[in-house]
């Protein structure tokens, strides 16, 4: 997927075209939200594209929302108005392939008809949610995706400069959506936001519903608190200086947060078991979390939906899910399809804001915890199975802050995020950010910590003897 979008973004930029490939010539996606005893989220998008290829185009395929993560009625696409039936995908099954009614032929202008309908899930299911009175569209996963065409050279897929976004909602909600604000109506009992959406907003969001706004000032610059009861400031001075303490920690590590600048949002989800991602965290004991508690997703790059059932929100709590926005995403194509050790790279985000807001002491259960998923003697010839290899993921960046002391760490991981945002990483991009900075050979490094069974000998004796240390001085100074 990644390298075809590299391709498709490089080959638009060239005046003749070398490959079959279309263009997007414009694009409007429309959100209506209809408030009822079982609400409804109308989704509607427009396209009108042509033929920039260098030959015709006998199918289409989209990236459209998943089925297993929302609950979707009256799916259509059309063709110019005729309709259209999908297959799945021979290269991947998450993607759905249209074939044309009839071939699309060279500098052909066609226009493309997307629609469903989005319900809550049931009682008892997992997936997407909302009630009457609340929703969101997250960063990922519900609009329509278009795909480069297929063959050497391909092109298409692209979302032109600009293009438009609307949203449709009773009076009285409040809206937040991706891109720039554009105009605001009202008709009846509803109003329509209208913004406008740039290759900045790769992936749009909607957050809107019947909320009560709080504005707070931190540390960090503005706070939009959205919750359905009146709450005092005074009751987040703990919660706001946590998330102060981790802000900062994420800015001096990863570099400065994108639009800095813009409030950040934190928002009481709709519905608890539709909000949050539950599955058990692979490295959620490694950050002391029990399985399935989770009490935070980020909804976009500045708005983190939140459990507000028991009071102001814990936000070291929400220090995973705050992470992610520094790592790119919503920007970065693959954010969530890393192969170890980058798979690990949100989680050590995530125990970093954890350490911010608990302490030194956080750093170091963190790594013991991990530590004690990797067996102190090993057999070289033998393969590690997942958990082993997860913990040493986890553990690997710690290496590096080690190894390479934590300016270093912080200058390389800026770089890396700041020239791949909007494009992606791997470990190639990690080890020449690295490389840069300290003029080593940091490769050799890299592999003798993944590739040789188990961690270095010196490495756990620091880390389990601080640990050590750490539970003495605990017990002596209990009561």
């Amino acid at each position: 997927m990644l390298p075809l979008a590299v391709a498709a973004s490089w080959m638009a930029s060239c005046t003749a075209a070398f490959g079959p490939g279309y263009a997007i010539e414009t694009q409007e996606i429309h959100v209506h939200f209809a408030a009822a005893a079982q609400p409804k989220i109308y989704v509607d998008a427009l396209y009108q594209l042509r033929n920039t290829g260098n030959q015709p185009i006998s199918s289409l395929e989209l990236r459209l929302p998943a089925r297993r993560s929302f609950h979707l009625e009256n799916a259509l696409a059309a063709w110019d108005g005729a309709s259209l039936s999908g297959a799945v995908s021979p290269a991947n099954p998450r993607d759905t392939v249209f074939d044309l009614p009839q071939r699309w032929s060279i500098s052909e202008r066609h226009t493309l008809h997307l629609a469903a309908e989005f319900l809550p899930s049931a009682a008892g299911e997992s997936g997407f949610a909302f009630t009457s009175d609340a929703f969101f569209l997250p960063s990922e996963g519900w609009a329509p995706e278009l795909l480069p065409a297929r063959g050497l050279f391909a092109t298409g897929g692209i979302p032109p400069q600009q293009w438009r976004l609307s949203v449709r909602v009773p009076q009285g909600f409040l809206v937040h959506t991706s891109g720039r604000s554009a105009k605001t109506s009202r008709s009846a009992n509803e109003i329509t936001v209208q913004s406008v959406q740039t290759p900045d907003d790769t992936y749009p969001f909607v957050i809107a519903g019947a909320y009560r706004e709080t504005a707070l000032e931190t540390g960090v610059g503005k706070v939009l608190l959205w919750t359905h009861a009146n709450l005092e400031a005074a009751d987040f001075h703990t919660s706001l200086e946590a998330l102060t303490r981790v802000v900062r920690a994420y800015d001096a590590t990863f570099g400065n947060r994108v639009n800095r600048s813009q409030p950040l949002w934190i928002v009481a989800c709709p519905v608890l078991p539709g909000c949050f991602n539950t599955e058990n965290s692979a490295y959620a004991q490694y950050l002391g979390a029990q399985p399935g508690a989770v009490s935070a997703e980020l909804a976009s790059a500045d708005t983190l939906m939140m459990d507000f059932s028991g009071g102001p929100p814990r936000l070291a709590a929400a220090a995973p899910a705050l992470a992610a926005t520094w790592l790119g995403y919503g920007r970065n194509p693959s954010f969530y399809d890393q192969q170890p050790p980058l798979s690990a790279f949100p989680a050590f985000a995530s125990a970093l804001g954890r350490e911010a807001v608990l302490g030194p002491s956080a750093r170091d259960e963190a790594i013991r915890r991990a530590l004690q998923e990797i067996p102190k003697t090993t057999v070289a010839r033998n393969r590690e199975d997942e958990n082993v290899l997860r913990a040493k993921s986890f553990l690997f960046f710690y290496a590096l802050q080690q190894r390479y002391g934590p300016d270093v760490f912080r200058r390389a991981m800026d770089h890396m995020l700041s020239a791949r945002r909007g494009h992606g990483f791997n470990l190639d991009d990690l080890i020449a950010a690295f490389e840069q900075e300290t003029h080593q050979n940091v490769a050799e490094f890299v592999r003798l910590w993944i590739k040789h069974p188990g961690v270095p000998d010196e490495f756990r004796t620091r880390y389990e003897s601080s640990s050590a240390a750490l539970t003495t001085t605990s017990k002596e100074n209990m009561p």
